[in-house]
């Protein structure tokens, strides 16, 4: 027998990462625009994860009234986006040791804390569900919370800059976010593989 918190579940989870995803979207030209500014490559790799956040959640509300097995397709095409930040992270590294000037620090730290404070809230939001849907509310809490990780990072690395006047704090940390968005990528997309393979005939 359905229960109303049963039938309630996916209008929740919908509203959920609706709102999510329209954080992630607004933080994104906040961050995009700082990082254009001040040159600094871990806010433009962040920046990038911001608006794959968003574009996961956004699918993962169209997908959560599609059937079980065309969801776990989606988990996988969602861990195909999550690599998206270690792209971005390359490119742009590679364009800042052609011009090695260290990114202005307190904007770094400042820019850093507000992302920290948007990931905390969406995870927030996420937590409750991060159990349901398989793979795909997994990408967006998986997704959230290693985000939450990156942020502390880069307002370190803000504090480190200002202390060795030095580029490398912000590549390490833009090398770090784009090895965590790779390990989130193939843990969502094993649990999308596994929950494919139980619909396989």
């Amino acid at each position: 027998m359905l229960t109303m918190q049963t039938v309630s579940e996916p209008a929740s989870l919908r509203r959920a990462v609706i709102a999510v995803a329209l954080a992630n979207l607004a933080y994104f030209f906040v961050e995009f625009g700082v990082a254009r500014r001040i040159d600094a490559v871990s806010l433009l790799a962040d920046s990038v994860d911001f608006l794959e956040d968003a574009s996961v959640n956004l699918l993962i509300a169209v997908g959560l009234g599609w059937s079980a097995k065309r969801r776990a397709r989606l988990g996988m095409l969602l861990a195909a986006l999550l690599v998206v930040p270690a792209l971005a992270f390359l490119w742009t590294a590679y364009q800042k040791l052609q011009r090695p000037i260290p990114p202005e620090p307190w904007l770094l730290s400042t820019t850093g804390l507000g992302a920290l404070v948007v990931n905390i809230g969406c995870a927030v939001v996420l937590a409750r569900f991060r159990h349901h849907s398989g793979s795909l509310t997994r990408a967006a809490f998986l997704s959230a919370r290693n985000d939450a990780v990156a942020n502390v990072a880069i307002i370190t690395a803000g504090g480190l800059t200002l202390a060795l006047n030095s580029l490398w704090p912000d590549l390490l940390v833009g090398l770090g976010i784009a090895v965590m968005n790779a390990g989130a990528a193939r843990e969502v997309w094993e649990a999308a593989q596994a929950e494919h393979s139980e619909f396989d005939p």
